[in-house]
């Protein structure tokens, strides 16, 4: 059996490395890279290596971004009185595609998990925090992930931030459109009946 040309074996381990990337996908990625034409391959190199170097945490928010704040934290249209506080920069993407949410974010870059080792001094809790400071906030939205971390996350920040004289809400969780009630977990459907809202 031929073995693999080194360089490109490492190559495909690096691929391999990414969440989602099996071994067969890793090594697919890895011939598309060395056939590109060497301008390609350096401009990919070279994204990659821009993003490493350039790409921070905004100062307020802890969101990902350029500057020194993202584009949220810098926007003056933004209600002021209300964070969204999510457990990743992704979770902000898939708010901000809704279209429906104006005011601001606070991302953790994690949650709370014993298990795994990652405590609340882990996130970015201190940061949050230090928001309330300034006055202004009048509620917090907890849009971490409806699992036992993200619960558990959630939970813990409310009882830090209800007695500053903030409201704290969750996000309501249910049954998704365009699903039958037959195949929804009973969990799905106890939230669903506790969020009701009137029509």
């Amino acid at each position: 059996m031929e073995q693999q040309a080194a360089p490109l074996a490492k190559l495909a381990e690096q691929f391999g490395r990414l969440p989602g990337v099996g071994r067969k996908t890793a090594q697919r990625m890895a011939y598309f890279v060395i056939n590109l034409p060497e301008k390609e391959a350096r401009e990919f190199a070279d994204s990659i290596l821009q993003a490493h170097l350039n790409v921070r945490r905004c100062a307020v928010c802890c969101d990902i971004c350029d500057r020194e704040l993202c584009a949220v934290c810098r926007s003056s249209g933004r209600d002021t009185s209300t964070i969204c506080v999510v457990e990743d920069p992704r979770d902000v993407m898939a708010i901000e595609r809704t279209r429906e949410y104006r005011g601001l974010y606070h991302v953790l870059h994690g949650a709370i998990s014993p298990l795994n080792g990652v405590g609340p001094e882990a996130l970015t809790v201190k940061e949050l925090l230090a928001r309330f400071a300034e006055g202004g906030v009048r509620e917090v939205i907890m849009a971490t992930n409806p699992k036992v971390e993200g619960e558990a996350t959630a939970m813990y920040l409310s009882r830090l931030i209800k007695p500053l004289g903030v409201t704290v809400s969750r996000l309501a969780y249910g049954v998704p459109i365009g699903s039958d009630l037959e195949y929804a977990d009973e969990v799905t459907l106890a939230r669903a009946l506790e969020g009701r809202r009137n029509i």
